[in-house]
This record gives structure tokens, sequence and C-alpha cells, in this order.
């Protein structure tokens, strides 16, 4: 039909060889158009060959999809200074008979250091995590606790027991999976306790971290970040966004759970090579927390059961020289945590709170057999209190203040020399002040100063005195 019109078989022919023609015409200028652009495309087919080559080398060698890299490398120039007129040999008596003296010449020499952290994170369901750490550092001075152990910081390591070679290794390796919708189990052959928690009771450190002792959340006793083949398992209400809900949890941790030698002979002292998954010399540590938190505030409640050898991490030199790492008996320990944040950063920090109770039973021997003839702790105590500005003066950059006494003995028990005066004078202070310059989203630079009031706490001796100050510029590059 043509305009509504039939047309005749003579009218339809000759339109339909008009098409045709111009079929033809259409099909010769693309065949020219062809021929000029066949150099052009022939380059083009040379690149589209290329890139699929490199394709196939990438995945040749890429990571499994499900595998993610987290990197952390910290650089840290600083020092440390001891003062005082204590005579305590607690740093040996080779430059003179003042500890300050000694401990200046063993430790106050300007360093620099570093702590590099590669995180592996394997997803295989999307909910459950297999968490890989290798971690190397050369923290060989006081930043990682020599001397006194309280000027360690958070972020020091020690290249797995020597600085000097640099050594990369395992830091972390354990995998957690969701059970139901409420529980989450955590299981490793490294894990640590302080990172199975339901909640972490604090927030002073989200801007950054300074020193260690301010992030064991004021409880050493309970949050004393003992690492080893692990197990844990926490539940947290089922809540609308936005809601207060409550959390538990429980983990146990072996330090030395590695190890297959279950005694090596000495019935009042675990050896380094003596270890496994609940025997005596297991460097057991059991913890369990309870909390309520809502999205502004938090409240924990928290214990720790020590086994002989496990440690308080942080504390006086007094406290560490006969109590620490328990030859004989265990620990009980208690915590009590709350923070509270604003919603918004700026003029108004955030508050942290934190105490803890230690109480020992069962280490009246050494590890020669022989009981402690003097006065040896019982009972020791800590708090802290931490306020930290998000957004300070500028996005991105933070401040923090922290003050509070690590671990202190509070109680003394009598050791076989009779007579001797039982009345602990353990007493500390510890503070940190800092300011973090957020670079860029993947650069800051951490100013900070802190200051020991008494480190070696009863070791100082009588009226005497002996402090630390440290100042140091943190660098943190994340990747």
């Amino acid at each position: 039909y043509k305009g509504g019109q039939a047309m005749t078989r003579y009218e339809a022919a000759a339109l339909l060889n008009a098409c045709l023609d111009r079929i033809t015409e259409v099909t010769d200028e693309l065949k020219r158009l062809m021929a000029e652009f066949e150099k052009e495309l022939a380059v083009l087919r040379g690149r589209v060959d290329g890139l699929e080559a490199k394709v196939g080398e990438l995945e040749a060698t890429q990571f499994s999809t499900t595998t993610k890299l987290q990197g952390q490398a910290t650089f840290v120039l600083g020092a440390v200074n001891g003062s005082g007129n204590s005579t305590s040999t607690a740093f040996g008596t080779a430059r003179g008979t003042k500890a300050a003296t000694n401990y200046n010449a063993q430790n106050g020499a300007t360093t620099f250091s570093y702590d590099l952290r590669l995180n592996f994170l394997t997803s295989f369901t999307g909910k459950d995590l297999l968490y890989t750490r290798l971690r190397s550092g050369n923290f060989n001075n006081a930043f990682n606790g020599t001397g006194v152990n309280l000027t360690a910081l958070d972020v020091a390591s020690n290249g797995f027991g020597d600085p000097s070679s640099n050594v990369v290794g395992i830091d972390r390796l354990y995998y957690k999976f969701p059970v139901g919708k409420s529980f989450t189990v955590f299981v490793g052959p490294k894990a640590r306790n302080t990172e199975m928690l339901a909640v972490t009771p604090s927030v002073y450190g989200k801007g950054d971290k300074i020193l260690d002792v301010f992030q064991l959340f004021g409880a050493p006793g309970v949050y004393n970040k003992a690492t080893g083949a692990a197990a844990a398992i926490n539940w947290k209400q089922s809540v609308p966004k936005g809601s207060g809900a409550f959390s538990a949890g429980v983990s146990y941790v072996a330090q030395q759970g590695d190890s297959g030698t279950a005694f090596a002979g000495n019935p009042f002292s675990c050896s380094s090579s003596e270890g496994g998954i609940g025997t005596d010399c297991a460097r057991g540590n059991i913890t369990a927390q309870l909390n309520y938190t809502t999205p502004q505030w938090n409240i924990s409640a928290a214990y720790r059961y020590g086994q002989q050898a496990t440690s308080f991490r942080r504390g006086t030199n007094f406290a560490a020289s006969n109590s620490w790492f328990l030859a004989n008996g265990d620990s009980n320990n208690v915590a009590v945590n709350a923070y509270w944040q604003p919603k918004k950063g700026g003029i108004i920090p955030s508050i942290s709170l934190g105490w803890g109770l230690n109480s020992l039973s069962g280490n009246e021997t050494r590890s020669n057999g022989v009981d402690f003839a003097t006065p040896y702790v019982s009972e020791s105590q800590s708090w802290f209190v931490g306020l930290q500005w998000m957004d300070l003066f500028a996005k991105g950059n933070a401040a923090g203040m922290a003050v509070g006494q690590p671990v202190f003995a509070t109680q003394l028990k009598s050791g076989t020399t009779k007579g001797l005066n039982t009345t602990p004078d353990d007493g500390n202070y510890v503070w940190e002040w800092w300011y973090k310059f957020q670079v860029s989203d993947n650069i800051s630079i951490t100013p900070a100063i802190f200051y020991l009031s008494r480190p070696l706490g009863q070791l100082t001796g009588g009226d005497s005195n002996f402090s630390v100050f440290g100042g140091l510029v943190q660098t943190t590059f994340k990747f």
C-alpha cells in the first residue's frame, strides 16, 4: 500500500529496486570508510590485545578477592630523662650511687625507631574474618619499657625479642565468625584477650595512642593484653539502632599454648619452655566482661583469673619485682569502667574512667622454692582518667590528656623475717599530653610528653625521689 491505496505490481517492484540501490550505495560508503580507518583499527586491536595480556598477568598474581591488606608504619623520635636523689640500685651502681644517673646512662639517649604492621583481612562469607598480622620494629630503648616498664608506648615492638635484627613475624592469627544473630566466636593460635572483648570499655585513644599503660583502661590486672592460643565467645543484645544494649563475653588465653612441654622439672617455677593448654604452666588467663552501651556512653564490669606466670603488664617496679610473674599462686582481678562522649567533636572532650583491684594468693614462694624474706605484695590497685578532644581546631585533629596510677601495691604480707614494716609505700602517678595533626587522610603527626612521678614505687627508698620525663614525636602512615 502507498498512501492508503494499493500499488500495482509494477509500482511495488520499482520501489523495491530503489531501496536496493540505496542499500548498495550505503554499503559502498561503509566499505570506503572502513578502508580509511583500517590503520587506526589495527592500532586499537593491538592495544586491546596488550590490555588483555596485562589483565591476565594481574589475575595470576593478585590477592584473593576475599582478602584486604591494611598497613600502618609508625616512626617515633624521642627521649626520656630521669631525675631525683634516690640511691636505689634498680639500675645498678656502675656510674655512681644515684638511680637517675644510672638510668640516664642506660636509657637517656635520643632514639629514632619504627613499628610496622601489615594486616590481612580475609572473609569467606562476608560475615566472618580470618585475621593475620605481620609485624616488626626496632624499639631497643626506653619506649619499649626498658628500665622502667611504664615508659613503653602502645606502638612499640622489638623485632620479636631481637630489636637489632628487624625480624618480621606473625603477631596475630585468629578466625572470627558469627553464630546466629547475637553471638560471635573467636578461635586462633595467636589472639589477644583485649581484642576479643564484646565492647572496648574506653574511648580514650581513638584519636591516637601514646603510652601503653593508658590503653589498659585503668585496670592492667584485668586488661593485661595476654596473647597466645585463645578462644572466646561474645553475646550482644539485639535492639533497634541507636538504643542501649547489654553485651557480655568470656575468653581463655594460654600464653604458652604452643608449647608441648608440660613439666620441665622445677615445681616452683614455670620455665619458658613449659606450657600447653589447661596445664599448670599454660599461663592461662580467663577474662569475662559485662557491659551496657549506648551511642554516647558505656559502663562495664570485668574479671580476670590469672594463672601462675601471668602478668599485670604495667605498674611500679616494686610491684613487678615480687608479684609480676607469679612463681606460684594465682590472681583474681576485677575492673569497673565507664565512658561518655559528645555527639560531635570540638571543645567538649570525651571522658573515660577505669579502676582495677588485684588480689594475689599462694605467691609467697620464689622460683627457687624459698619463701620471700621481706614483705611481698598480696593486693594492688590501679585507676585512670582520660580526656580526649576530637576534631579540635580542625577536622581530623585530636588532643588528649590522661592521668592515673598503674598497678601499685596496696597490701603487703610479712615474709619470713619477722618485725618488718608491712605498710606499702608504692604510690606513683603517670600523666600524658598529646596533640595529633592530621596532615592528610593517611598521615598524622603527634607530639607528646609524659611524666612518671615515682615509677620505682617502694623501691625508690625512704624520703628520696626518682621521676622520669619523656617527650616524643610520633608519625603514623596508614595505607
